[in-house]
């Protein structure tokens, strides 16, 4: 059977899709609908979306959200307000005065960080689970689920092709990567999963990560930078001070059966020390990691060991 692919540009980044099925361009189709669906949904910059309808009403009133928006919303609260945890789904008001990412990125006064600070405490999240409402407390807050939501997609992708009849495929939403089935086109049966080298540009790897079928999620400080008198800023925000967080590590995967897992944990643990991550990972179960330092080093947890293929200027 011959595989179909395609490739859009959507939620700020670049979405691959391959599937082998007869049917798979219909059925790209109904994917790729269901990608704009979510993009009307979960954004955070699209003016028009239903998140931002929550956003605009804050310290306003609650507002009744699609089921699996407000799903979206309950994990990432529960995740935000984790103890030692750097997830924070109400980070928004400090994401869109840096704008990192953006034409208009800019270093703030510390003044408008510390307004931007008092306005990001995830506890501050009203639910409403027999409404399926969400009511921000405070006016000016805002929720952003870009740590979350290329996971929680990937996942309801995946769950729809399978309850279609696509026995396997490949999902990449720029650069988180689900798997499902057997990859019998490669001789190993394996999955092989380019993990991105933080000093290279991008296609080029420092490992290849083979596996079976799951979840492989990435972040990492090269993937946004913006730089301001000599001095380069990257995308991954410190809740506590309101700068980029300070960090030895430069990128760190999770590999996980789910696909927004690997995104909560991922985003939970950049900027810890990096052996509170690996003690960490090792602690929770149905996830392994790949840390690399600044300095190109690999520290892979066991579960991973003997599926890696070390590339160049990698070294473990």
């Amino acid at each position: 059977m011959q595989a179909s692919s395609r490739q859009l540009r959507l939620m700020g980044t670049v979405i691959d899709m391959k599937i082998w099925h007869p049917e798979a361009e219909s059925i790209l189709d109904q994917v790729e609908e269901l990608l704009y669906l979510y993009k009307d949904r979960f954004s955070a910059n699209d003016l028009t979306s239903d998140l931002m309808e929550v956003n605009y009403n804050a310290g306003v009133q609650a507002v009744p959200v699609a089921a699996d928006l407000f799903e979206l919303i309950a994990i990432g609260k529960v995740h935000s307000c984790a103890p030692n945890s750097r997830l924070n789904i109400t980070i928004g008001p400090l994401i869109q005065t840096w704008r990192i990412g953006f034409s208009d990125a800019r270093v703030p006064s510390q003044a408008e960080i510390d307004e931007k600070l008092a306005l990001i405490n995830p506890q501050d999240i009203e639910l409403d689970e027999e409404m399926q409402s969400v009511y921000l407390q405070k006016e000016g807050m805002a929720i952003d689920l870009g740590a979350l939501a290329k996971g929680y997609i990937a996942d309801r992708i995946v769950e729809h092709l399978r309850r279609v009849g696509v026995s396997k495929g490949l999902i990449n939403l720029g650069g988180n990567v689900l798997t499902f089935g057997q990859a019998s086109h490669n001789a190993d049966g394996n999955w092989h999963i380019g993990i991105q080298h933080p000093n290279f540009p991008r296609g080029n790897n420092i490992a290849i990560l083979k596996i079976k079928e799951g979840s492989v999620v990435t972040s990492g400080i090269y993937e946004r930078t913006f730089t301001h008198e000599g001095k380069t800023y990257h995308h991954i925000f410190d809740s506590q001070t309101g700068y980029p967080v300070a960090s030895d590590v430069a990128s760190l995967t999770i590999v996980s059966k789910q696909s927004v897992d690997g995104e909560i944990w991922t985003t939970r643990l950049f900027g810890q020390p990096i052996q509170e991550v690996y003690q960490t990972v090792q602690e929770q179960e149905g996830i392994e990691a790949i840390i690399i330092t600044k300095e190109n080093q690999m520290i892979v947890t066991p579960g991973l060991r003997n599926q890696i293929i070390v590339a160049k200027g990698g070294q473990v």
